[in-house]
């Protein structure tokens, strides 16, 4: 074909993707005039049912040395890529050293493997439009890679290599750790970040590993050994779910496994979800309160109000995401009621959000003018009081339901998606129906559940609200929401660096 003598081979899907686009766009564009269609009205448009959602088949099989490998196959594209999961997170890491996971998970790619210096790699993978990538958030590590079908066994077993053997060297991890002084040093450039940050400190308690924050002081103390340590403690084939879609024959990608990882040898407990077994209850710290974060520069005001929430697996999560949907988003409550119709906010929603195995958060917010913080505060505590004292509409009920449900067809939109839902489940200890439980609860979700939901999970008594703004342009002053109200000042100063 014309297009292999004169492109690299990273481009030729590129343009025969462009050349087939174009193709289609001038076959309809020399359509006859006869045929075009005549425009109708919205309200006559006639859509069918949404199509039923199906997992595509998987093959799922499990190493000797403990390795949990998911395969699905999708001939479409000469593509393929996967994702290595690992049961780990930042929440794991000392809290004197806050910042080391994140640091094992930058260094672990940007640093190379022992055969492959980063810059070899670099311009391996360059060459064959490939990737690789690794992290570390909360509650999991990861490593992913994709490539060309025709480059699958190299681009695998460096990605391989990388699990199996990071080099991490010293310079590299005293380069991401100076990235992480740059970000310290920028933390409180956005009201945004500011009012995130210090609202997990309230509810979860600034010591939590859910809401601590990385200091130069912690930086200071993390070391290559430390990085090398934690590394050792959570990288093993028994403590990873290893899950790849993609243009192959899963025959022939088991036995690439098997070359690659078969004599990777199995650490020692606890692994899985049993790493978790000592890490502290998760409780609120401040149960309720009025807080603000003086910012005298600015001339509107960030809001948080909240509490502490639950997890994924609560009996009631249908009837808290039809609540969500009742409150938020165009046509939602809060933005009829306290942006349009009151002209309140910039901003504003609310939200139960969940987390898969803590709790998660309930939490209203927005951004308003200085002068309108009051009002803000009480017009968003009103429409909360509103879904817990009387039932949503009959209407807001089916429209909630209805844009939920339709979601549905994007979670599984690819095979990719798919995989990662199911590896997700697994990781978590969720029954892999769980996507069609929810969804059957959702059918069957009525006005009365979602009253019901709100009056129990809604908390008025335990709400906590944080302002970052300027404390003199709020007025009425905070202290005037209630009487006897106390406002506690927030000092968001960053500690300077030792030395």
């Amino acid at each position: 074909m014309w297009l292999n003598g004169y492109l690299p081979k990273w481009l030729r899907y590129g343009v025969l993707a462009l050349v087939i686009t174009l193709g289609l766009g001038l076959s309809w564009a020399s359509g006859s005039p006869a045929m075009a269609i005549t425009p109708q009205h919205y309200s006559d448009l006639k859509f069918p049912p949404a199509p039923e959602i199906k997992l595509p088949p998987y093959s799922r099989f499990e190493l000797n040395n403990g390795l949990k490998v998911y395969l699905v196959e999708d001939h479409e594209l000469p593509l393929v890529s996967g994702i290595a999961t690992i049961y780990t997170g930042d929440r794991l890491e000392p809290a004197e050293k806050t910042g080391l996971a994140s640091i094992v998970g930058d260094t672990l790619r940007s640093g190379g493997t022992v055969n492959y210096p980063a810059e070899a790699l670099n311009q391996f993978l360059e060459q064959r439009a490939a990737a690789i990538e690794s992290g570390i958030d909360t509650t999991a590590g990861s490593a992913s890679f994709s490539s060309l079908s025709e480059d699958l066994n190299e681009v695998f077993s460096r990605f391989a290599e990388l699990l199996r053997q990071p080099a991490f060297p010293p310079e590299r991890i005293e380069f991401t750790k100076n990235q992480w002084r740059g970000v310290i040093a920028r933390r409180n450039d956005s009201p945004d970040a500011i009012a995130g940050r210090e609202f997990q400190k309230l509810i979860y308690g600034a010591t939590s590993p859910y809401a601590r924050t990385i200091e130069y002081s912690t930086l200071d103390q993390i070391s290559r050994p430390d990085v090398l340590n934690f590394y050792q403690q959570y990288y093993h084939p028994n403590n990873i779910l290893l899950g790849i879609v993609g243009d192959f024959d899963s025959a022939q990608m088991r036995a690439l496994i098997e070359a690659q990882f078969g004599d990777w040898q199995a650490g020692s407990p606890p692994v899985g979800r049993s790493l978790l077994q000592d890490l502290p209850e998760v409780q609120q710290v401040q149960q309720s309160g009025i807080f603000i974060v003086d910012q005298p520069q600015l001339s509107q005001s960030t809001l948080q109000i909240g509490h502490l929430g639950g997890e994924l697996n609560s009996p009631d999560y249908a009837a808290l995401s039809v609540m969500n949907g009742v409150l938020n988003g165009l046509g939602g409550r809060l933005v009829n009621e306290v942006r349009s119709r009151q002209g309140l906010a910039y901003s504003v929603y609310a939200y139960w959000s969940p987390q898969f195995d803590y709790p998660g958060l309930f939490l209203a917010a927005g951004q308003t003018r200085s002068e309108a913080t009051i009002p803000f505060i009480k017009a968003t505590l009103a429409e909360l009081e509103k879904i817990r004292s009387a039932p949503i509409t009959e209407s807001e009920l089916a429209l909630a339901k209805d844009s939920i449900l339709n979601a549905f067809i994007f979670s599984f939109a690819t095979p990719a998606q798919t995989l990662s839902r199911v590896m997700r489940y697994d990781y978590y200890g969720y029954p892999q129906d769980f996507i069609f439980q929810y969804q059957k609860q959702l059918k069957a979700t009525t006005a009365a559940d979602v009253q019901r939901a709100a009056q129990t999970y809604l908390k008025p008594e335990q709400l906590v609200t944080l302002v970052v703004g300027n404390a003199a342009a709020i007025q009425p002053p905070l202290g005037s929401l209630s009487p006897g109200s106390k406002v506690t000042p927030i000092d968001v100063t960053i500690p300077s660096p030792q030395g």
